[in-house]
């Protein structure tokens, strides 16, 4: 389930990651991408490749909301699988084994959370895209030159860990922007909570993920070697025109307390690509150092000087 909104340029890479033969270890007839147009000056059926060897179905939203999540909601409901995978932005293209995978670590527990890290196009988080120089157009030739048609784990090396996957695959993660739950799972949420009303849905999805990892018995379980790559394209939050403080006041103000990441312990499914190996060296060594500090107390050492901390 997809949500889009004046995606013309971002909308048809996506389409097509999400689509065999991009989606490898499964066929057309085993899944179906819903489409939510959430007011899009441009229809979306515009955006979407012909011939595109995927199941899609279309809905428009002609009277929008400025944020996502009554637009996802919508598109919870068409969904016809028992499974239901939620990608809130359609600017977000798939690595080649996000829907076969998803399904395989549906499987493995009773009441699944699975998810997979998030990243970002080009050299940095896109909220400093500006600063580094990374627009549209570098972002238009990085993608033409990684011959990622051809082999879609090429998006790894062309990216960058989202600031919500930034903690690496063994610490937690702040949102999902690959959500997959059982149709009663979403039954037991109540879908996105459309309170969160400002433009992009400030916190919406890590509200949506975090109540997830917090329903009664369920396990969260992490795709490896799998993701979604953002596209820039002047996003509310990732454009900086709705700032980080404004959105966390407003999580604030709807669930009367300050947001942080589910604790949730994660199972691991999947395998492991090339272009992938760095991401788990560098996930090992943000875990270790997280690890010290409960090390160094365990054994009853004092804490080594530090110096000024990084911004």
């Amino acid at each position: 389930m997809v949500v889009t909104h004046d995606m013309a340029r971002e909308l048809p890479r996506t389409m097509r990651s999400l689509a065999t033969p991009h989606q490898r270890g499964i066929h057309r007839g085993d899944y179906e991408v819903v489409v939510v147009d959430n007011g899009s000056p441009q229809p979306a059926l515009a955006s979407v490749p012909s011939g595109s060897e995927a199941s899609i179905r279309l809905h428009r939203i002609d009277e929008a909301m400025a944020s996502p999540a009554h637009a996802a909601n919508v598109g919870i409901s068409l969904a016809r699988g028992e499974l239901i995978g939620l990608v809130i932005d359609g600017a977000r293209m798939a690595s080649p084994g996000l829907v076969a995978q998803a399904l395989l670590a549906s499987t493995v527990v009773g009441r699944p959370v699975v998810t997979a890290p998030a990243w970002h196009l080009g050299p940095s988080p896109h909220a400093q895209a500006e600063a580094v120089g990374y627009d549209q157009t570098v972002e238009d030739d990085l993608l033409s030159r990684s011959a990622w048609e051809d082999d879609g784990y090429e998006l790894f090396a062309i990216a960058t860990p989202a600031p919500s996957s930034g903690r690496g695959l063994f610490g937690p993660m702040g949102e999902s922007s690959s959500l997959f739950l059982h149709r009663d799972l979403w039954a037991e949420l109540g879908g996105l909570d459309e309170r969160f009303a400002l433009p992009g849905g400030g916190m919406v999805n890590h509200d949506l993920y975090r109540r997830a990892c917090a329903l009664a018995g369920a396990q969260l379980v992490v795709l490896l070697g799998e993701g979604t790559f953002h596209q820039t394209h002047g996003g509310a939050a990732t454009s900086g025109r709705i700032t980080r403080d404004e959105m966390r006041a407003d999580y604030e103000a709807i669930r009367g307390e300050p947001h942080r990441p589910p604790s949730a312990r994660a199972l691991y499914v999947g395998s492991v690509p090339p272009q992938y190996l760095q991401y788990i060296a560098t996930s090992v060594e943000l875990a270790q150092g997280a690890a010290e500090p409960h090390r160094r107390a365990a054994a009853g050492e004092s804490e080594p000087q530090r110096g000024p901390e990084r911004p």
